[in-house]
């Protein structure tokens, strides 16, 4: 993608996992402002990701489409690389974006979550990017991981949580060499950027703002800020992880 037009993504497809709400969305959003065509991947969203298909389509005709897999079923993954293509012609941009995230203390932690958390977080998209490999080396192309701060300092009460995050960003690094030199890969380490759906203390939130250097949350387009820049504007990067904290992992 080096040899791309700097300000535009025009005539790329981006694949996007988990892409029908909150950080997703704003990365399928952002990309498609800048140009590009948009695969929503969902899951259970199936309405939300519609709608945002509809909308990104209304801005620009068949820029974007759907394609419906459960991420936990590896059978399915290879599926969600051949729907983006299929719906565009070409795949130049995979973002593992989808996550589980939820407390899993040890000594209650099941196999399911396990599984889960390790799937979500871990497996998916290591087959996500072997299946997409063929295709983004034709396009000389690349791949970004979302990882999390806490894949360097373990998350209390989220031990399997925080071991899936320590392993993506270690697969991150590794697919850069196994995919290098014609795929990029890169990673990102949010901060606060949005709090979990399931309400979070307002008293901690305000311990875990104050840990940062900024002294405040930051927003969903300041991960896409960062998404932009390692598919867009980085030729030259590949192997890396972008804190976007507000420096937290500093000041820890």
């Amino acid at each position: 993608m080096s040899n791309m037009d700097p300000h535009t993504l025009a005539g790329r497809t981006v694949l996007i996992t988990g892409a029908a709400r909150r950080i997703g969305a704003a990365l399928a959003r952002g990309f498609h402002a800048h140009g590009a065509d948009i695969c929503i991947h969902c899951h259970q969203s199936v309405g939300e990701a519609e709608r945002l298909r509809d909308e990104l389509n209304g801005k620009r005709a068949r820029s974007a489409a759907v394609v419906t897999a459960n991420l936990l079923d590896l059978a399915a993954l290879p599926g969600i690389v051949a729907g983006a293509v299929s719906a565009f012609g070409r795949l130049d941009a995979l973002i593992n974006n989808a996550s589980s995230f939820y407390p899993t203390p040890l000594g209650s932690v099941s196999p399911a979550q396990w599984e889960d958390l390790m799937g979500t977080n871990l497996r998916a998209p290591f087959f996500l990017a072997q299946a997409a490999a063929p295709q983004l080396r034709s396009t000389k192309g690349a791949i970004v991981n979302m990882i999390d701060i806490h894949a360097q300092r373990p998350l209390p009460r989220h031990p399997v949580y925080s071991t899936a995050k320590a392993g993506l960003a270690m697969m991150t690094r590794a697919l850069a060499r196994e995919l290098g030199p014609d795929v990029r890969v890169n990673g990102i380490a949010p901060g606060p950027i949005l709090w979990p759906e399931a309400g979070l203390d307002p008293q901690l939130q305000k311990e875990i703002v104050a840990k940062t250097l900024l002294k405040r949350s930051g927003s969903p387009e300041d991960v896409v800020r960062a998404a932009l820049f390692f598919v867009k504007d980085a030729p030259y990067v590949t192997g890396q992880i972008l804190a976007v904290d507000g420096g937290r992992s500093v000041g820890w």
